[in-house]
């Protein structure tokens, strides 16, 4: 039974990106590049002004120089102006700097009256200015393959003149829930019948992750049925299933994974909670078998699941963002096995407390609803106990509070 450290270096050795495909530039927010993308031209394409001022000689505009206009130079001019010595020439934000010209003086720090500009505060050469290429030089390569594509990289792939881009394409993930007690959210419950929240949870924690979630529904306790449905799930990129690898007369997965093909990796992994999840491959396709209970289900796919899909679209970085923190509550450990805790976290006084978001018990959902991260405690003899320092798998955000 590996770790849990040594379970996701297992799963990440096993899967890689997936091929690439062209998506329009404004769609691939969220992806990650499949290719390294080298810059068409400089960036600014021209000597322009940083701000709205006057283009002059630095050597001519000491502090109170009056100096007449001899242009205005709005965004979008031809960029073909020639500054004549001791002149100013009227320019907005972004137009072209005419040649001769070697500093913009601000409209805040000039007085303009009557066809002159008087000049407040001296020039100095290449005050407020944008050289050309300053920013990225022809042929410099920007974006990497890996890179994750968001806000700032669809800005330069749009000063660029990308239409489109090539990105990773995004993993097809099959989700099954299994088990005879489950009905479907919403339909009427039977003695001992319960609503299949896996199905849909999974399905949204794939999706989050980026991938296409494949949704197939609730597979029996039958043989016959589960061997369908789960051959139907090997068809897409990934499969996850939850229920169905315990040791029970009713946890038929694992056979039936077998006689599909599937070859086993590991069966359990010393954490808690999500001892019980599996992990398996049918050629490159992964499979990964979490537990039923939501609370475990939903934390085995956020450390073991969630990297794979990833991994698998691209990316680089495949881990949630972690933190230390100081520990406000003790935490019971177990020799041998991380416990992941639900916790809140707060930045107190310049440090980051961390303490339990509720019962830990894995059949109480709330908790994790409450939850800011995933505190992930190493096995150890004794207890951990206040004040202790431990990692924390940020879950979201914290406004104010985290960086």
């Amino acid at each position: 039974m590996p770790s849990l450290e040594e379970a996701q270096r297992v799963v990440l050795e096993s899967v890689r990106p997936l091929g690439g495909e062209t998506v329009p530039t404004p769609g691939a927010l969220g992806r990650a590049l499949a290719e390294d993308v080298a810059a068409p031209g400089d960036l600014p394409a021209f000597d322009n002004s940083a701000m709205d001022g006057y283009a002059v000689r630095a050597a001519d505009a000491p502090a109170g120089a009056t100096l007449p206009l001899s242009a205005y130079i709005p965004a979008g001019d031809a960029g073909s102006r020639v500054l004549p010595p001791a002149t100013a020439a009227k320019i907005l934000t972004g137009a072209p700097l005419p040649a001769g010209a070697d500093a913009v003086v601000p409209v805040e720090v000039a007085e303009e009256r009557g066809g002159t500009v008087t000049v407040i505060e001296a020039a100095r050469p290449g005050a407020n200015v944008r050289r050309r290429g300053e920013d990225v030089r022809a042929g410099e390569v920007v974006l990497r393959t890996g890179t994750a594509i968001g806000p700032p990289e669809i800005s330069w792939l749009a000063s660029s003149g990308r239409l489109a881009v090539r990105v990773v394409r995004r993993p097809r993930v099959a989700i099954l829930s299994t088990g005879d007690e489950l009905v479907a959210p919403g339909a009427a419950l039977a003695p001992g019948q319960i609503h299949d929240s896996n199905g849909w949870a999974l399905a949204a924690a794939a999706t989050e992750a980026g991938a296409e979630a494949v949704p197939l529904g609730i597979a029996r306790d039958d043989p016959a049925a589960l061997r369908a449905l789960l051959a139907e799930g090997l068809r897409s990129d990934a499969l996850v299933t939850s229920a169905g690898v315990s040791a029970g007369d009713r946890d038929l997965v694992r056979e039936v994974l077998g006689e599909l093909g599937v070859t086993p990796v590991f069966w359990k992994v010393e954490m808690k909670p999500g001892r019980p999840t599996a992990f398996a491959r049918r050629g490159e396709t992964p499979v990964f078998s979490l537990p039923g209970n939501p609370v475990a289900a939903l934390l085995a796919f956020e450390e073991l699941v969630r990297p794979a899909l990833l991994r698998m679209a691209g990316h680089r970085r495949v881990f949630r963002p972690a933190v230390a923190a100081i520990l406000k509550d003790g935490v019971p450990r177990k020799p041998g096995r991380v416990t992941l805790v639900r916790v809140r976290l707060e930045r107190r006084g310049g440090e980051l407390t961390a303490w339990s978001a509720g019962r830990q018990d894995t059949g109480i959902l709330r908790t994790l609803l409450d939850a800011d991260g995933i505190a992930v405690v190493p096995g150890g003899e004794e207890d951990l106990a206040p004040g202790a320092l431990v990692d924390v798998h940020v879950l979201r955000p914290l406004p104010g509070s985290l960086p």
